[in-house]
């Protein structure tokens, strides 16, 4: 009876959390060092994707936000870990698409997005406008001809490695590196690199610890957005990849159905959460969720 209801008047619910701790202190610890202390929700069904960044020592994270009565996401941003100060980011191009996982990193003290576009059958880099940082600029393209999702982002040894999937593809990771932000970004020799579906999809920010380069993705295994996966990236090369599992992330209370991306502030974590709630109109919110996606 209970998978019953569960079925027809059960839905997703995200939110996200953070954790006063260090990327370095994850790593030696190999999980968290406290419980997740989790946001007050807000009436968006899906608060997910976090990406904190601190711009004049305030810390902002950018998300992507889903209600159910929608068919496509947009980025939102909240200010200091408050739903409350939550506004939209916009210069997205084009804008009427779904867009989801704000990829955000710094580079000489300029801050750069690269947002998830795969209906736009493109990998794009933004940069955030420093007057206002709920508008991004659309700098350039820099992969096209295929649904990307989950494109991650790191300068290592050098170099900008580009790391991505493409929609459908679940066994299958990309690479491409460029000597800049400016340059061409060049395929891995090894492209499509063969992988599991505990380590295929990126599952936000990649990081480095004592040299070494950290690659978090979702555990699909038993469901989307299970877990994540802390990948150590052994050799990494233009023609070179080994990659090995460090740890797991398990979702936790009262998100106990998933968490599928994780962001690093200086001495924050940030990461998102999924539970179930159930609501008698559920089943009236589904039919109408078709009836749109139909019609767009």
């Amino acid at each position: 009876m209970q998978n019953v209801i569960d079925r027809y008047f059960g839905a997703d619910k995200w939110n996200i959390g953070m954790v006063k701790q260090s990327a370095r202190d994850l790593v030696l610890r190999k999980g968290f060092s406290k419980a997740v202390s989790w946001l007050k929700e807000d009436k968006a069904d899906y608060s997910a994707d976090p990406f904190v960044i601190s711009i004049r020592s305030i810390l902002y994270v950018y998300y992507e936000e889903l209600n159910f009565w929608k068919v496509k996401g947009k980025i939102s941003r909240i200010k200091n870990f408050d739903f409350n100060t939550k506004q939209k980011v916009t210069g997205f191009q084009p804008a009427d698409i779904h867009f989801s996982y704000p990829y955000i990193f710094e580079e000489q003290a300029k801050f750069y997005c690269i947002p998830e576009t795969a209906d736009a059958g493109e990998v794009s880099l933004y940069q955030v406008n420093p007057e206002n940082a709920t508008e991004l600029r659309k700098k350039r393209t820099l992969l096209d001809g295929a649904r990307y999702v989950d494109s991650s982002i790191v300068k290592y040894k050098g170099k900008y490695w580009l790391f991505t999937n493409v929609d459908g593809e679940l066994n299958d990771l990309y690479i491409y590196y460029a000597e800049n932000l400016d340059g061409e970004f060049i395929p891995h020799k090894q492209n499509p690199i063969p992988v599991s579906l505990k380590n295929c999809r990126g599952a936000g920010s990649l990081f480095i610890v004592d040299d070494s380069l950290y690659r978090p993705t979702q555990n699909l295994e038993v469901r989307y957005g299970g877990s994540i996966v802390i990948n150590k990236i052994t050799d990494l090369s233009s023609d070179t990849f080994k990659s090995e599992q460090d740890f797991e992330l398990l979702p936790e209370a009262p998100y106990l159905l998933g968490m599928h991306n994780i962001s690093f502030g200086k001495d924050f974590i940030v990461v998102d959460g999924k539970r179930r709630r159930h609501s008698p109109i559920t089943p009236l919110h589904r039919l109408l969720k078709k009836i749109t996606y139909r019609l767009s």
